[in-house]
């Protein structure tokens, strides 16, 4: 029985990223957009992102942004935006696998469509709390399970799809003021297209004194 081939994920995302136009759009995701909304300007860090888009959104707010990526094809389309609209943005070319960013270091963490294997998914959720300041904020929305039979986005492999259940247990830690669970509609370029099965988190970090 032939094995199936495994597929580099630098060389799938620096495919994906290769065509002039956005593989999910230049405009950031609505989820994000209405955290962000009622942010002060701070610090902020955008775990696996792509072409740029949320990192651009932020930096438009004020915030000093580092926008990390494992593509550089990405993080280049991502640069070329920030010029578009007249931002600066800080990118940080690397593997998911080896990037720590400092304790306390920042006041956002975004993770928006971040699919990883589970084991690593908890390393990178543990680093991203471990990275916040007190008081700062985590924003994640990702496709659950049932997206599979929606098929509007998204990886094929369940095991990277998250489930509120897991996100509970790895980002527990956090004093979370948003978990929901829901099907909505999504349209962020043409590989984000249609109802969509998501789970949406934000939580924030406990001060250093607060030990409930």
């Amino acid at each position: 029985m032939p094995q199936a081939i495994k597929v580099d994920p630098r060389q799938f995302w620096d495919a994906r990223f290769s065509a002039e136009t956005y593989a999910y759009g230049t405009e950031p995701n609505d989820f994000l957009r209405a955290q962000a909304a009622a942010l002060p300007p701070g610090d902020a860090l955008c775990l696996a992102e792509g072409e740029g888009r949320n990192a651009v959104y932020l930096a438009g707010l004020g915030h000093r942004v580092i926008a990390q990526d494992l593509s550089p094809v990405g993080l280049g389309k991502a640069e070329q935006l920030a010029r578009a609209r007249g931002v600066e943005i800080q990118c940080s070319c690397c593997d998911l696998n080896t990037f720590q960013p400092e304790a306390n270091s920042t006041d956002l963490v975004v993770a928006i469509w971040m699919h990883l294997e589970p084991g690593l998914r908890a390393v990178v959720h543990q680093r991203a709390i471990n990275a916040l300041r007190p008081g700062g904020l985590f924003v994640l929305e990702a496709y659950r399970p049932e997206q599979l039979e929606l098929g509007t986005g998204g990886p094929p492999s369940p095991e990277l799809l998250i489930s509120p259940e897991q996100l509970r247990q790895e980002l527990g830690a956090l004093e979370i003021q948003w978990l929901e669970s829901l099907t909505r509609p999504i349209s962020e370029g043409p590989f984000h297209q249609g109802p969509s099965a998501v789970v949406q988190f934000a939580g924030r970090k406990r001060p250093a004194t607060d030990t409930n």
